[in-house]
């Protein structure tokens, strides 16, 4: 199995979750972190796409803008791979609450035998400078989770927590916790249906852990 998640303020996945919506196959869960005044949230989804599509999607830097709900800027920056990279996003806030932006670290880890995917995202905002557009977001981390149901059919749970920073109401927070989760998963069904993300194979080394996602045809190391 891979490894635990690496977002040390996760609260784990069999805390005390709450559920607070369902709507089709996306449920959506709150519980309380020690010492914060905004709730982490863990959204699961039954998706009818593939995880090959769904990593195709997550491995495009520029993706953000397709799923993920307020998402107004995403692009790569710095050296990375698929393994170990870095990323910048903007959020857009309801007005007048100053749009935020991160600043993340993303590291991916999986293995052949298992199935499993799995994506830590944790806020590092000193690796590039700030922006007097935005307010910076100090701490963030995230886990997606993606287990595959089928050739066609895959779970994914996505646990989150911020501290927004600066001036915010914690009642706007925690309705956007609920929000965006819902809305992204649906975008994200959607958009690892397009063409472009058709036709990926995940990508393992000897040792059975996942290295990359590449095109079918790419003749980089073992296929799936």
């Amino acid at each position: 199995m891979p490894v635990a998640g690496i977002a040390g303020s996760l609260p784990p996945l069999d805390a005390d979750w709450h559920l607070q919506k369902e709507t089709g196959d996306i449920r959506i869960y709150t519980t309380e972190v020690e010492g914060s005044d905004f709730e982490a949230f863990k959204a699961v989804a039954d998706l009818d796409v593939s995880l090959a599509a769904l990593m195709a999607v997550m491995i495009n830097p520029k993706s953000c803008l397709e799923w993920v709900h307020n998402c107004s800027v995403s692009e790569a920056f710095g050296n990375g791979n698929f393994q170990d990279r870095y990323a910048y996003s903007v959020n857009d806030m309801p007005w007048p609450v100053q749009d935020r932006d991160y600043v993340l670290r993303i590291r991916t880890h999986g293995d052949r035998q298992s199935g499993v995917v799995e994506m830590d995202l944790n806020a590092v905002p000193g690796a590039r400078p700030g922006d007097d557009d935005y307010v910076r977001v100090d701490q963030s981390d995230t886990l997606y989770r993606f287990e595959p149901l089928g050739p066609e059919h895959t779970r994914m749970t996505w646990v989150q927590h911020t501290e927004p920073n600066g001036a915010i109401p914690s009642w706007l927070v925690n309705s956007l916790v609920i929000d965006i989760p819902v809305k992204s998963m649906h975008s994200l069904e959607k958009v690892a249906h397009k063409p472009r993300y058709a036709g990926y194979r995940l990508v393992y080394n000897d040792r059975g852990e996942l290295v990359n996602v590449v095109k079918s045809g790419h003749t980089e190391g073992d296929d799936e």
